[in-house]
């Protein structure tokens, strides 16, 4: 094998300088700067340099701030008017950003922390809007869940799955996360929820977004919590809990219609809810099916597998209401991409609410990421919206190229046959 080495400063994660530009192109920097306000002068980089840059090392494979000093800064500035900052000074504006924590104060007197950050909450709804993804005036379909995020951090507490961490609640639209507020690990699921969501259905509001349906699992199955759900959205879909109640109302049941939902035959069945709302005319769609145990359910003495769904719909079948409350599973899978494309499983701050702040930014750096991938898709057949932060890497980020100053312009030379001068810069 013969081997020659040329000193020419080529970068092997050329693709990045068309997310950077884009990311000037469409006025993100200036919305940043706008919504944030400038930083001490003495400091040298904007927030928007910071966010940016950040965007940046994620986009080119890196997963943490260090990765800007010890792999991705020689290649970052080498694009043109970028101004690249230290891993500490990105630390150090995350943490800037940060804001209080509010205490919170439950019915038998334990007192948790919650952080709520209305500025970064609000820039990304912004974000979302000048790219296009959320548009005013407009009806959408509203999820929210709550995850464990595993960390043995400072301020972390011990969760239910037995591990330190914190239990952020997650709103989103789509694939998109439009809300964030974090918790305590140790928190109830439902304790402050319904302030919670009024805070994510108000920064909607307010930016001229409305709400057609919203999803959530049994962790939303509290009167408080439905009633802020009812009336920040036109049809409202919750998993409902066991109780004796719905015990007793299942057993009077007598007509069951069977239905086939996912290759799975299934017993469906509507009544009218009166636990917690007499005056509201709510639905309840049950569903059943056969226990391969056999095992007697102590609560209708049977040996059925039941699960229920509460909502304020009334005109599509048991079927439709079922099949549109399973697709929630779509949102979940928001999850697994932040923790292991967006750095959630790795949490760089040592309080949590430096680490909500971490937790929005990463947010919109998925949320952009959806906008230019979409964007890149329709020029390059083997990238699609929904394409992996990783496969997208090896596909467009990973190209040689360099940047060079010729007829007194910049021009970025790329060594590829592939389709980059559909997107010319």
């Amino acid at each position: 094998m013969k081997l020659q080495i040329k000193s020419d400063n080529l970068s092997p994660f050329a693709g990045i300088s068309f997310i950077n530009y884009e990311f000037e192109n469409i006025g993100m920097s200036q919305l940043i700067d706008k919504e944030l306000g400038s930083r001490v002068k003495c400091f040298g980089f904007s927030y928007s340099d910071i966010i940016k840059n950040f965007f940046n090392v994620f986009l080119s494979g890196g997963d943490c701030a260090e990765d800007i000093q010890t792999h991705l800064g020689s290649h970052l500035k080498s694009i043109p008017g970028n101004k690249v900052p230290s891993a500490d000074t990105i630390l150090r504006g995350i943490k800037e950003l940060a804001s209080k924590n509010s205490n919170i104060t439950s019915k038998s007197g334990n007192t948790y922390n919650f952080n709520i950050n209305t500025n970064l909450s609000t820039l990304n709804i912004k974000s979302l809007l000048l790219t296009g993804q959320l548009l005013k005036d407009t009806s959408y379909d509203f999820d929210y869940d709550n995850q464990i995020l595993a960390t043995e951090k400072y301020d972390a507490k011990n969760t239910y799955k037995h591990t330190k961490g914190y239990f952020p609640g997650v709103a989103s639209i789509g694939t998109k996360i439009v809300y964030i507020e974090n918790r305590d690990g140790n928190a109830n699921v439902k304790l402050e929820q319904a302030a919670t969501l009024s805070r994510a259905y108000n920064l909607l509001k307010e930016n001229s977004i409305a709400i057609n349906r919203s999803r959530m699992d049994a962790g939303s199955y509290s009167k408080d919590i439905i009633q802020v759900v009812a009336s920040n959205s036109k049809l409202f879909y919750i998993r409902a809990n066991k109780s004796v109640e719905l015990s007793r109302q299942i057993n009077e049941i007598k007509n069951w219609e069977t239905v086939e939902i996912n290759y799975k035959i299934y017993e469906v069945a509507s009544i009218v809810f009166t636990q917690f709302f007499e005056q509201e005319n709510y639905r309840l769609v049950i569903m059943r099916e056969k226990s391969n145990t056999n095992q007697i359910d102590i609560f209708t003495g049977d040996t059925f597998i039941y699960r229920s769904i509460l909502t304020n719909d009334w005109e599509s079948t048991e079927k439709e209401v079922i099949e549109y409350y399973n697709q929630r599973g779509s949102s979940e899978k928001l999850f697994d991409v932040m923790n292991n494309d967006f750095g959630w499983k790795h949490l760089p701050c040592s309080f949590m609410n430096e680490n909500t702040s971490y937790l929005i930014l990463m947010a919109m750096a998925k949320n952009f990421y959806n906008y230019f991938a979409e964007k890149v898709s329709t020029v390059f057949e083997d990238i699609k919206p929904t394409t992996r932060l990783k496969r997208f890497i090896f596909r467009f980020i990973s190209v040689a190229g360099k940047w060079v100053y010729r007829a007194r312009q910049w021009v970025l030379k790329l060594f590829t046959n592939r389709p980059y001068q559909a997107l010319v810069i």
